[in-house]
């Protein structure tokens, strides 16, 4: 008989370079750790940078139906919902007028690719991005055509960049007015001013009333720093071990690369 926890945790965890590896695999003993946790009444849920389109699937994969599920680092929050055609409804959308900063950002990056997410998950880009980014629900538009509605996201590709090229042209233009992280490539999420994946969990953290002293984030990418450091405060902040040094330096903890199942490793810990 499985004894159920009587005092649940709020376990968040990143996707991609955390939960799966770069080929798209998910390893036995992560999910194993996952339904373990989830069986005695902890609440693990994915917050990502991913779509809701592409984030539902690894649900599935994962074989867990959590209350609440954050995609695009933040500006999305679902809520479970039998009803619903995915099971899931938009609970929590944040949005803003991106016209100011793809022109900002086309001024310094010549030959980058652009795609903008409305509010409704559907994505318009330039160019082909790789489809676990914008999901199925897109369409191939011009530039001038990106600066017509509001967005929750909008995703920047440099081909042409190395990541410390990039970083470099990302400090030149200052981006003070949306919130912002870079990827392992030279990739950049924008998401709407003061919104990240920090702040989407803890209006989920309020509406379970999980004190803060019974959270973990787990994540390994420069769009998950907010996460960890507002898990690591008062709870668990664990970075994967292969994580750059700017994530690895707000963590309060360290677990094993995601190619050493190191998020199976700190699961069990719980």
């Amino acid at each position: 008989m499985t004894m159920m926890t009587d005092a649940p945790w709020l376990v968040a965890l990143d996707i991609d370079g955390t939960t799966m590896h770069e080929d798209g695999t998910i390893s036995a003993g992560v999910v194993d750790q996952i339904q373990r946790l989830t069986a005695v009444g902890h609440e693990v849920m994915l917050a990502t940078g991913r779509s809701a389109a592409a984030t539902l699937p690894v649900l599935d994969r994962l074989d867990i139906k959590p209350r609440f599920v954050v995609c695009s680092n933040g500006a999305i929050t679902l809520h479970r919902d039998p009803d619903a055609p995915t099971g899931y409804r938009r609970e929590w959308v944040e949005t803003f007028d991106p016209t100011a900063v793809l022109l900002q950002i086309r001024s310094h990056l010549v030959g980058a690719r652009y795609a903008v997410e409305d509010e409704h998950g559907f994505y318009r880009y330039t160019e082909p991005f790789p489809d676990a980014t914008i999901g199925l629900d897109s369409e191939h538009v011009g530039f001038d055509d990106l600066l017509t509605q509001d967005a929750t996201r909008v995703v920047v590709i440099s081909p042409d960049h190395d990541m410390e090229d990039f970083l470099k042209v990302v400090d030149r233009m200052g981006l003070n007015r949306v919130s912002y992280a870079i990827g392992w490539t030279a990739w950049l999420d924008i998401a709407p001013d003061g919104v990240n994946k920090a702040t989407a969990m803890e209006r989920v953290r309020a509406e379970f009333g999980i004190p803060r002293s019974r959270v973990m984030a787990v994540g390994d990418g420069r769009n998950d720093i907010e996460m960890l450091e507002w898990a690591a405060i008062h709870g668990r902040g664990v970075a994967m071990g292969q994580a750059p040094q700017d994530v690895l330096s707000v963590a309060s903890e360290i677990t094993g690369a995601v190619h050493e199942d190191g998020l199976a490793v700190v699961l069990g810990s719980l």
